[in-house]
């Protein structure tokens, strides 16, 4: 019998639920959200829901299927949490760009950002997935390519120049990680007119099947699929 997974797609702003591609839950998050008031919020929305395991992409950075520090866009107590205790499920922990750019994954190099509320980064090739942190790169003014390419930068530049820093930010970088093709994410790239030559849309909804990608087996081995560095 197939497995259902339930995916928790935590962002700056909503956690999303999804069980399957039209199943889908949120709520808001924010500065101030901390574990256990997520868990409190999501257990009544999914209370008529099955499954059999949870696959959660969350926005910092994920070592070992663990946080490995605190998100810069949420309340604090995330690192240590124990979410399988909480949900009552068997949980994999993601990068939640890493989730989505394994959803959005279709073969060779790809780079994949997520333009949200930050710059979620992550390289995909092969079975092999790298969560990235380019958003803490340097960029002009000694700010970094998060202050420019995320949620304030949109902000303070306007649609028009925020667009002009994403197209030569993205150019630059899938140049630089030889990347046949890069995808974009996250909720800000709707906002976007128009994509340079090698760059594509994403969507949200591939963090769906981003996660239950993360449960899926060698069918003689039974070892999993993916590689998450």
């Amino acid at each position: 019998m197939k497995k259902k997974i339930l995916v928790i797609d935590v962002g700056g702003r909503h956690v999303k639920l999804m069980i399957s591609r039209t199943e889908r839950r949120k709520f808001k998050s924010g500065a101030g959200m901390t574990p256990r008031e997520m868990v409190s919020q999501i257990k009544p929305l999914i209370a008529g829901w099955k499954f059999d395991f949870v696959s959660m992409g969350f926005p910092s950075p994920v070592v070992n299927g663990r946080i490995a520090s605190e998100p810069k866009h949420l309340g604090e107590g995330w690192i240590g949490f124990n979410f399988e205790k909480a949900l009552g499920k068997p949980v994999r922990l993601i990068n939640d760009a890493a989730m989505q750019a394994l959803g959005s994954y279709r073969g060779g190099r790809m780079l994949f950002l997520g333009l949200g509320t930050g710059l979620g980064s992550t390289f995909i090739w092969t079975n092999t997935v790298l969560p990235l942190e380019l958003g803490d790169l340097p960029y002009r003014d000694r700010a970094i390519i998060e202050d420019y390419l995320g949620r304030s930068g949109l902000e303070r530049l306007g649609q028009k120049e925020w667009q002009r820093e994403v197209e030569f930010a993205v150019a630059q970088l899938k140049k630089s990680l030889i990347a046949d093709y890069a995808v974009l994410g996250g909720g800000n790239t709707k906002k976007l007119n128009s994509l340079p030559d090698g760059v594509e849309r994403g969507h949200n909804r591939n963090a769906f099947l981003g996660g239950t990608r993360l449960w899926q087996t060698e069918p003689r081995t039974r070892r999993p699929k993916w590689c998450i560095l």
